[in-house]
């Protein structure tokens, strides 16, 4: 039996959806996110606001599905276009092998045309790896309400949950919002943080902290343990179940719920796994199994099958993408001003390590290794260009979000110009 608690709240939910529209920006109501009723402010009282751009201010009701018209499996429409092959294998020119990517020209939506560069080279995918958190979050709510999508919003709205010893530590800050004394302010996250899902996995995706990472990969599994049982799961009930149960156990079974809605996809294991969690505090309960890998061609099989509705269902997959739409600060592959207008959805990674011995190294700049990875879904308005990009690279001693930002501008252009380049 579901607790009241997730089904009385949708009565006041369905008023509010009648009364106001969706997020992003303008989906406070919906969600609960705070951060973007201090948006929703912005915009209200028509406040300067310079840190994001135009084309961050879309309606929910505008992000869309563009391809449910195509049924078959993802891999399907990967086969290189030949003009389109010949336009971005022209734009790395002079660039070594450690560039990756692939691309997709979906601005015809029954007519996709695709390019590729090393498209099966495996990359430690860094941030990008929470997406696969995302699908399994979204997984275990469709297993737990097969055939309720209120209760499963619902759930995400008013399932209130600690961070715990999960939730550190992190040095991504995360925006917090008092909405009574309109005040923001950006700290990192603390074991005692309270927030609901629908925020940790905000705090997870829109500003990659790995604190809200692990707490939002910690129930998922949970959800996986105790089935409708969650509903009324307590966080202590949950840090006992930790602390009773096998490590070994765990690691397995928090390794199926991240990987198998993957396979699933007709994602491989070599193309795109998740090996842990992105904490200390999270590893102490669940071990590392696997390694973390990723691919240009398994991210961009997620990504069209994201825009058929195929990532779990087709309301899970609308949302998966109105989390993935950019409303705050634009960063590497997305920075490039050419996007300013477009809607974006978006996600990057990086990982990187440095040696003394090797010479010259920093932040963002490994001279062991250096991985930046960058996904991300353009959508121009108009009869502008709508594609997608998976793109990875591993450039030693180089922080590689100035070379990212330099290719998003040139496969921007010639995606935009019909004429080769």
């Amino acid at each position: 039996m579901k607790n009241k608690l997730y089904t009385i709240p949708f009565l006041l939910l369905a008023v509010a959806i009648i009364t106001t529209a969706f997020y992003p920006i303008d989906g406070y109501e919906r969600t609960g996110i705070d951060r973007l009723a201090y948006l929703e402010k912005i915009v209200r009282d028509s406040i300067p606001y310079n840190r994001i751009p135009p084309g961050a201010y879309a309606k929910t009701q505008d992000i869309k599905l563009r391809l449910t018209g195509l049924k078959d499996s993802a891999v399907t429409y990967m086969h290189d276009d030949p003009a389109l092959q010949e336009k971005i294998s022209g734009l790395f020119y002079g660039l070594d092998q450690s560039y990756s990517l692939t691309v997709v020209d979906m601005t015809d939506s029954l007519d996709l045309k695709y390019a590729s560069r090393n498209e099966t080279r495996g990359y430690q995918p860094g941030s990008v790896g929470k997406l696969a958190i995302l699908i399994a979050l979204f997984d275990q709510l469709r297993n737990i309400c097969p055939d309720d999508w209120p209760a499963r919003l619902n759930l995400l709205r008013y399932k209130n949950v600690k961070g715990g010893p999960f939730a550190v530590y992190d040095h991504h800050t995360i925006p917090i919002y008092d909405i009574e004394n309109d005040r923001l302010t950006k700290r990192q996250t603390r074991t005692d943080d309270v927030f609901s899902l629908y925020e940790w996995v905000d705090h997870m995706v829109s500003v990659s902290n790995n604190g809200a990472a692990s707490v939002v990969y910690r129930e998922a599994l949970l959800m996986k343990v105790f089935g409708n049982d969650y509903f009324d799961l307590t966080d202590e009930e949950a840090m006992k179940w930790f602390e009773e149960t096998d490590r070994s156990e765990v690691t397995d079974l928090a390794n199926e719920v991240v990987n198998e809605p993957l396979r699933k996809l007709g994602i491989t294991e070599d193309e795109w796994r998740l090996g842990g969690f992105f904490t200390n505090g999270g590893e102490r309960y669940v071990g590392r199994k696997g390694g973390s890998i990723g691919s240009p061609k398994g991210l961009m099989k997620f990504l069209i099958s994201l825009e058929q509705g195929k990532v779990i269902d087709s309301l899970s997959s609308l949302e998966m993408k109105r989390l993935m739409y950019m409303t705050d600060r634009r960063i590497r592959y997305a920075h490039s001003s050419r996007l300013d207008s477009a809607r974006v959805y978006f996600k990057s990674g990086s990982f990187y390590k440095c040696d003394p011995s090797k010479g010259a190294c920093g932040d963002y700049a490994g001279n062991v290794f250096n991985y930046m990875n960058s996904v991300i879904i353009v959508e121009h308005p108009g009869d502008g260009p709508k594609y997608m990009v998976c793109l990875m690279t591993n450039v030693l001693r180089k922080n590689s979000a100035s070379d990212h930002m330099y290719l998003a501008s040139r496969i921007d252009k010639a995606l935009s110009d019909p004429v080769d380049q």
